[in-house]
């Protein structure tokens, strides 16, 4: 997969938040955004999520050398954020079941084995609306870690979790590289270590 940015500004009412980010990805690149709180690291993610069109520029999206309209990118990405809401009236396995009916699970994988995979096992039968954060957290990032597409997009994915939870993350993360393309919104060097592209968003204003 690639993705490239030419000439990508974004605007709020008169203010730019960034302007003119000039940047290909590829595959084998892991890509920390970072930046001050405030500074537009979540706003650049949403634009590569295709969720939000740049002020001026433009995103072009490849598969195997073939083009991606930026209005189907949606079906090639996961993304976990912490806005990103829950169904809190489904089971954890019902949620399950439900979201891998709209995502292609990686294969190899079943989702009755889902839970002990994201440390949730104990949970397999509890609504969500009685879940921890942490939990939540987990969930979030295990539906789109096994989620079967080329593009991962992480804003501050560390948020909740323990330090167990952390370490889940770190070794889960960890089985992805190479597979997927990643892109990791944060200010917390620990959250992507595993990064070996660092864009600053303050380069950019």
């Amino acid at each position: 997969m690639e993705v490239s940015l030419n000439n990508v500004s974004r605007k709020f009412n008169k203010e730019w938040i960034f302007r003119n980010i000039n940047q290909t990805f590829r595959l084998e690149n892991c890509v920390a955004i970072v930046g001050p709180n405030g500074s537009g690291k979540t706003t650049l993610l949403q634009l590569i999520a295709g969720s939000l069109l740049p002020t001026r520029g433009e995103l072009h999206y490849t598969i195997h050398q073939k083009p991606i309209a930026s209005d189907q990118i949606y079906r090639h990405i996961a993304l976990v954020a912490p806005a990103l809401g829950l169904p809190e009236d489904f089971t954890l396995m019902e949620f399950l079941d439900f979201h891998f009916q709209f995502k292609k699970l990686k294969s190899g994988f079943m989702t009755n084995e889902l839970p002990r995979l994201f440390q949730l096992e104990s949970a397999r039968d509890k609504y969500i609306k009685n879940f921890s954060t942490g939990m939540k957290q987990r969930l979030k990032l295990g539906v789109a870690l096994y989620a079967d597409v080329p593009l991962l997009l992480l804003d501050e994915p560390a948020t909740n979790l323990d330090k167990k939870g952390f370490e889940w993350y770190v070794q889960e993360i960890d089985k992805v590289i190479g597979e997927k393309m990643v892109f990791v919104c944060s200010n917390r060097t620990e959250e992507y270590t595993f990064c070996n592209t660092i864009l600053d968003i303050m380069d950019y204003k």
